[in-house]
């Protein structure tokens, strides 16, 4: 897969293309995208095309059974003339076992760099280059085969498109605690990058907004007791100066963020647990000042504090403190995504023009 078709309309929507000053998340799109079909049982020679609209069959089973599976990364150029992604590899596994988990026909390697290696270069030089600016891809996999059998469909399609971006969210976040609805449960899609997954989020996430909140915690589905994550970021708690998190449960999305910054974490010197942590602990802890800080992360966001947990009868919970540890994590990790420090760990991989 050393080779793609390139649609000559690219080079001009690249041209006639002006980085605006305002980025927004996900608002402004890129003027390229990549596209590759899996019929007869493999996967064909990708294409990289203008950005635009794309015929879907109504009947597709990506638009009637959620058939589809995505992921989210960063290619970065600050101060560099080449931009670099940060731990792709990562997403490309965690790819595969989402497409496995909804028996989709996973993306090799060498197809998934490809494809995200085709929108990179050709939106080098339209790239943001201030830090905490960058160029978000969104890979991803839908069954485009129409009918309404439960079973897979028999043709798919990879494609990849990007967004320059400013950081997800600026300032503290206040924290809808949900004690209804349940996100995921262990054997369902929570640890599966799915889009099904999501929408099981939107309807507490949505009254989070409406309400005045930023986002919606969740809790375990069995008893709702214990924390899980945030809708779309997984979520971090100081407790008596160490770090702690949610472990891995299989209704838990294995965030890459979350990963590194246990890693990094480590490195410089906190204490870092991973456990089934229940809310009432964390609540207590910020009553008492056990609980001195809360912080989110994801690849979107990078590390965004907490500044209250909220409960649905109007009694709030504020933190100590909103952006200590998790400054100094977010700061950190950004250095090392953007390649302003050392990176002894070799997460950031340099993409050639070869």
């Amino acid at each position: 897969m050393d080779a793609y078709d390139t649609d000559p309309g690219v080079a001009a929507a690249v041209a006639s293309f002006n980085l605006p000053e305002h980025l927004g998340f996900g608002q402004i799109n890129a003027p390229v995208m990549f596209d590759a079909e899996w019929r007869n049982g493999e996967w064909q020679r990708g294409r990289l095309l203008p950005y635009g609209p794309i015929e879907v069959w109504p009947g597709s089973r990506a638009l009637q059974y959620a058939e589809l599976v995505f992921e989210g990364l960063k290619a970065y150029r600050v101060g560099r003339s080449r931009p670099n992604l940060f731990r792709a590899e990562a997403n490309c596994r965690r790819m595969i076992r989402s497409a496995t988990r909804l028996s989709m026909p996973a993306v090799p390697e060498a197809l998934f760099f490809q494809g995200i290696g085709a929108v990179v270069r050709a939106c080098s030089d339209i790239m943001p280059t201030q830090s905490g600016r960058s160029l978000y891809l969104r890979p991803f996999i839908f069954g485009s085969e129409s009918g309404y059998m439960l079973r897979n469909s028999r043709t798919f399609r990879f494609m990849v498109i990007a967004n320059p971006v400013e950081p997800y969210a600026s300032g503290a976040m206040e924290v809808a605690i949900e004690r209804a609805d349940v996100r995921a449960a262990a054997g369902g899609l929570g640890e599966a990058k799915a889009s099904a997954n999501y929408a099981a989020s939107l309807r507490a996430s949505t009254a989070a907004v409406v309400s005045g909140r930023t986002i919606a915690l969740w809790l375990d589905g069995a008893e709702h007791r214990y924390l899980q994550e945030l809708s779309g970021m997984n979520i971090f708690t100081v407790l008596d100066g160490e770090l702690h998190t949610p472990e891995l449960d299989g209704a838990i999305l294995p965030g890459i963020t979350r990963d590194s910054l246990l890693t990094l974490a480590r490195s410089l010197g906190y204490k870092a647990h991973e456990r089934r942590i229940p809310l009432d602990e964390v609540l207590e802890g910020i009553d008492s000042g056990r609980c001195s800080e809360l912080f989110a992360c994801g690849t979107a966001a990078v590390v965004s504090p907490v500044a209250l947990l909220a409960e649905g009868d109007g009694r709030e919970y504020r933190l100590q403190k909103t952006d200590a540890v998790a400054k100094h994590l977010r700061e950190s990790l950004l250095a090392i995504q953007e390649r302003r420090a050392p990176d002894p760990l070799g997460w950031t991989q340099e993409l050639t023009f070869a």
